[in-house]
């Protein structure tokens, strides 16, 4: 067996989303793909027979795709993609042209404010003629979302339209020229600095072109940069869309569903403005909307999906159809209608995502699919024609996509159940992969937290001696660890590390309670549930807690920095893209309506923003201390590292920082993904007392 090698990253594939065909028979999806010739990640389209009679069949290979949906009748396959124009649109003459002679230098100019390079716009394969994608859309801004209206002859899609001024302006900052900013909602990670210009939707006829704004129907509120319109073009010729209408929308998390007439006319708001909806979908007879509902302000309350009636009023009849299963809708997850009065969609379950079936007329949920057992957990999953597709992530064998009958769904070995993709064999074949096991231990509260442990290929824990350990800490912290598979989780396992990923308090998936424990603190209970699982794994044998290891992404950041400042136990830690210093973060990051909500203002509350802020007791960190940041991470300032850093250093603990040019609150590029890995790795060999031991074997 050979053993995972950083460089292999380049060679992974990881299915993103999944779209079945109208009538169940095809199942398209993205996979993310790395090129490591232009140092880029690339999302390619792929479709597959539902019944896996043959191999994936790639549709696109040289541009980046997203957001698939097929139209109603099944023929065609849309996506959004920012490609270089249709040459239909480049020849020839227009209609309308008169001719005569022409110097083309001379009079051809470049759009009125556009950047470098095509905009994303709507394409669609006809998968009956085959064939390259047709450009469906030519907005000079882009196309953000798209749905296919009933006839498949028209979409509707969400787009910026901005006014004469807001144009100049726009140009102006293209040309590097000064921000200026009125609204609240100054910025948002991965979108940059905010403007006013106002995204609408556009209904455009698929033949002519031809588009009409609905001037009514526009995106409002803090949420809408990153979460957009999502318009959905109902069986019954209405179209659903998320808005804020409140009195002070960049000062509010709500999210309202709207429903409106393809012409424009008689808009209708659904929702009462205290709760945030989205991801709709309407049933296939097109009297009921599902969606996603959460509180806007209490994100560790768990969502759940909600039913409505658009019948004709202002105030429909609406209600919970999964609030009895206090467990949150996963959060990549939509609704999909199997039929007029049935729903699927994933959950967190206990650190696990699971399928469950919902009933239009109550809430009686039922938890369904077992033949995916709690070995390994869904990504995304859709469902039409009677067909299921999910991706599958095993954190043995990798993550594809798979398919069955919708009527197989509660048995424990479907015989319909048929994978789809094989995306990494020839990477994963041959490969030493972790052993994954489930550990619970109890905290200092009496509280159970389980953890999600990945064993090295070579270890028998019942013989071998104590490993050392890397506790890998999650983000969120309104999220979960399940068993999937993780190249780095893979590759340190590979390297002879237990990783351990516990489901702290503030965890969803374990229900509301358990969640909202952590609601206005920070650090203490995060703090005891990480040692707790590294004392259970320690008292097992499994681990040498002389050598134990911690870091953490986002809120893992945060919770790594709080460890250390709390605890000795770990030989080093590594603090990556956290908030160190709540008060200063305050109106850097685009966060700081949920840090009102759960902390109340910082010159209110000072004492608190000060408890809650690992920079508080930065002088009791003895732990050597890596610290990462994005250069352009919004999410969390890069200023918090250099905080956390330099206070650490004052202190002639060892500490390094690494920052990565131009990121945001991510790592875009294979060559940093695997500098960050790299990075960390050698951190680890470098402060683990026992890593020379390790070498001499």
């Amino acid at each position: 067996m050979s053993q995972l090698e950083l460089d292999d990253l380049y060679d992974l594939s990881t299915p993103q989303q999944v779209a079945v065909s109208p009538d169940g028979t095809r199942v398209a999806f993205l996979t993310q793909e790395f090129d490591p010739e232009e140092d880029e990640r690339r999302t390619s389209l792929f479709v597959a027979p539902a019944d896996g009679s043959r191999d994936p069949h790639r549709l696109t290979r040289a541009s980046d795709a997203g957001a698939p949906a097929w139209s109603p009748d099944g023929r065609y396959l849309g996506f959004i993609a920012a490609r270089d124009p249709d040459i239909e649109r480049r020849v020839g003459r227009d209609e309308d042209d008169e001719g005569g002679d022409t110097d083309e230098e001379d009079d051809a100019e470049e759009p009125t404010g556009t950047d470098d390079g095509p905009k994303p716009q709507v394409w669609a394969f006809d998968m009956e003629l085959g064939g390259d994608a047709v450009q469906l859309t030519d907005r000079e801004e882009g196309v953000r979302e798209f749905d296919w209206g009933p006839e498949g002859d028209r979409l509707v899609v969400s787009a910026r339209d901005p006014t004469e001024d807001q144009q100049e302006y726009l140009d102006q900052r293209r040309d590097d020229g000064p921000i200026e900013i009125e609204r609240l909602q100054h910025k948002a990670d991965g979108q940059g600095w905010l403007d006013d210009v106002t995204s609408y939707l556009f209904v455009v006829d698929i033949e002519s072109g031809d588009e009409t704004r609905l001037d009514d129907a526009f995106g409002q509120g803090a949420r809408e940069p990153l979460f957009g319109l999502q318009p959905a073009w109902g069986p019954s010729g209405r179209i659903a869309f998320a808005s804020n209408r409140t009195e002070t929308p960049d000062d509010s998390g709500v999210m309202d569903l709207y429903t409106i007439a393809p012409d424009g006319s008689d808009l209708r708001k659904l929702t009462d403005s205290t709760r945030r909806s989205s991801a709709y979908e309407w049933s296939p007879d097109g009297e009921r909307l599902a969606f996603v509902s959460g509180d806007p302000e209490n994100w560790y309350e768990p969502s759940e999906i909600w039913v409505t009636e658009p019948d004709g009023t202002d105030d429909p009849p609406m209600r919970s159809v999964t609030a009895s299963l206090d467990r949150t809708v996963a959060m990549v997850a939509t609704p999909s209608w199997l039929d007029d009065d049935t729903l699927v969609t994933a959950v967190g379950d206990e650190g696990h995502t699971r399928l469950v079936r919902a009933h239009a007329d109550e809430d009686d949920p039922e938890r369904t699919f077992p033949a995916l057992t709690r070995d390994r957990s869904l990504g995304f999953a859709a469902g039409a024609g009677g067909t299921v597709a999910a991706v599958v992530s095993d954190p043995q064998e990798g993550s594809d996509v798979f398919a069955l009958d919708a009527t197989d769904l509660d048995d424990e070995a479907p015989e319909s159940l048929t994978r789809l993709s094989d995306l990494n064999a020839d990477l994963l074949d041959g490969a030493a992969m972790p052993d994954c096991r489930r550990v619970t231990a109890e905290n200092g509260d009496g509280v159970d937290i389980e953890a999600i442990a990945y064993l090295p290929p070579d270890f028998d824990p019942e013989e071998d001696e104590p490993r050392p350990v890397i506790a890998s800490i999650h983000g969120g912290p309104m999220s979960y660890d399940a068993p999937v598979f993780r190249f780095g989780f893979a590759y340190w396992a590979s390297q002879g590390y237990v990783v351990y990923r516990p489901n702290y308090r503030g965890s969803t998936s374990y229900g509301q309670e358990f969640a909202e424990s952590l609601m206005g603190t920070r650090g203490d209970l995060e703090t005891d549930d990480v040692l707790s699982v590294l004392e259970e794994l320690t008292e097992r044998g499994w681990v040498d807690d002389e050598r134990s290891l911690v870091t953490g992404f986002s809120y893992g950041g945060i919770t790594t920095a709080n460890v250390v400042t709390r605890s000795d136990r770990f030989a080093a830690g590594a603090a990556e893209h956290g908030v160190y210093d709540f008060r200063s973060t305050f109106g850097t990051d685009d966060n700081h309506l949920w840090h009102e909500w759960e902390f109340g203002l910082p010159w209110e509350e000072p004492e608190l923003y000060e408890d809650i802020s690992s920079i508080t007791d930065v002088d009791q960190i003895e732990t050597p201390l890596l610290v990462s940041a994005g250069e352009n991470d919004w999410r969390c300032p890069p200023t918090q590292a250099e905080q956390l850093y330099v206070s650490v250093r004052k202190q002639d603990v060892p500490a390094k920082l690494v920052i990565y040019p131009d990121e945001h609150h991510n790592i875009s590029t294979p060559d940093r993904a695997i500098h960050r890995l790299e990075s960390l790795t050698e951190w680890f060999r470098e402060h683990d007392p026992g890593h020379e031991t390790d070498d001499e074997r």
